[in-house]
């Protein structure tokens, strides 16, 4: 079988890096045709690179070429679902890069349009190549942990320099990037998160703007949930903290899971805890369980894992490990969590209102200070380790 001839819209950080993973053989099945890009300077550094490949100053010079057969997207955060939706209008089989959108409604509407599209559309989500927290969603999810009472996952080790948020113009501004750690760094977690314990019905928030940095958007968020069941959930996450933390607990009527560290630990009761509680004559015994610690039995493939699984499910039909309907869940979590900030922490019952969110998105549009004057400090091609699970 011929390898699908792909193009990756967007050669800043991200996409340079997927451009030279595929440029330089790492995934079987993909083949890297043509890039694409605004900014001169970059199309003339990765053809020169990777002579081979045909660089395109626009989307529409690119699809008009039919140099492509998939794309992958990754332009800035409000870019994608139009870019996207336009990669699946000319037949394309679409990547792309997290999030779907900076708006939930925008990102509804390419899943709609990718329903009725005969092609494969996944989103990159690498994060789920962990096996640690695959094996957290069986266990969840399988019901070995009985009936969810508590997630709480804090995960503060996104830590960023000024000089990070200062190298181009269109970070951390609400015009050019959307939103802050929730949108930039914390959708991995926030898709996890849901993927291992399900979505909540309310989300209440509090997302501090500049808190650490010079900047107009959030670098500090806490997100307090409740799901259907009743259970609540803690989420904690910012770019400002050192050393930081990565820990998630999930509490069950069956016990518990801790994951930090690179390690699984598992306390399984040996009776369910809501049976112990009205049968048992004691007042706080000691409750009898089995204690196990997990740790990953193959490596994470990162970003190249979700390569790969695009490719395979082009060329053979497997099943995605990231569709990219599943976006709409993170982002949901992270339009609610906006919200409720812009109504003074209210609660936000979930289905969203999308139309109100973004009426008050396009007013911190209106007065963001982007002006689209830099880009990015040159790319070098390289999976920083910033963009896989740091412990």
């Amino acid at each position: 079988m011929e390898p699908i001839r792909t193009a990756v819209i967007g050669i800043g950080n991200m996409g340079t890096a997927h451009g030279v993973c595929l440029a330089e053989g790492k995934v079987d099945g993909l083949v890297l045709t043509a890039v694409c890009d605004t900014d001169p300077a970059r199309r003339e550094d990765f053809t020169r690179r990777y002579p081979g490949v045909t660089a395109y100053p626009d989307i529409r010079a690119l699809l008009a070429s039919r140099c492509a057969d998939a794309a992958i997207i990754a332009v800035p955060h409000p870019l994608h679902s139009a870019l996207a939706g336009q990669a699946l209008d000319a037949g394309l089989h679409v990547l792309v890069e997290k999030p779907l959108d900076v708006r939930l409604s925008r990102a509804r509407a390419l899943c709609e349009k990718a329903k009725g599209k005969d092609r494969v559309f996944a989103l990159m989500l690498n994060q789920r190549t962990n096996p640690l927290f695959a094996r957290a969603r069986k266990i969840v999810r399988g019901g070995e942990l009985g009936e969810l009472k508590r997630s709480v996952w804090i995960v503060t080790n996104w830590y960023r320099t000024q000089h990070y948020y200062d190298s181009g113009d269109w970070r951390a501004t609400w015009a050019g990037e959307g939103g802050g750690v929730l949108l930039n760094q914390a959708p991995h977690n926030l898709d996890l998160w849901q993927w291992i314990c399900g979505m909540p019905v309310r989300v209440a928030a509090s997302c501090d703007v500049a808190r650490y940095h010079h900047i107009e958007v959030e670098d500090d968020a806490t997100l307090f949930v409740r799901y259907p069941n009743g259970a609540t959930g803690l989420f904690v996450t910012s770019t400002g903290e050192a050393p930081g933390t990565n820990r998630l607990e999930i509490s069950g009527d069956r016990g518990k899971l801790v994951l930090e560290n690179g390690v699984l630990k598992w306390w399984r009761l040996q009776q369910p805890e809501s049976g112990i509680r009205f049968d048992s004559a004691e007042n706080s015994p000691v409750l009898s369980c089995d204690y196990t610690e997990i740790r990953p039995d193959q490596p994470e493939t990162a970003h190249r894992g979700i390569l790969q699984n695009f490719a395979d499910a082009i060329r053979h039909g497997t099943p995605l490990l990231s569709p990219g309907e599943d976006g709409l869940c993170e982002l949901e979590l992270s339009n609610a969590a906006y919200l409720s900030q812009w109504l003074g922490n209210k609660a936000v019952d979930l289905p969203m209102d999308t139309d109100l969110f973004d009426r008050l998105l396009e007013e911190r549009i209106r007065h963001s200070a982007y002006t689209p004057a830099r880009t990015d400090n040159q790319p070098d091609g390289r999976y920083s380790r910033r963009w896989q699970v740091n412990w």
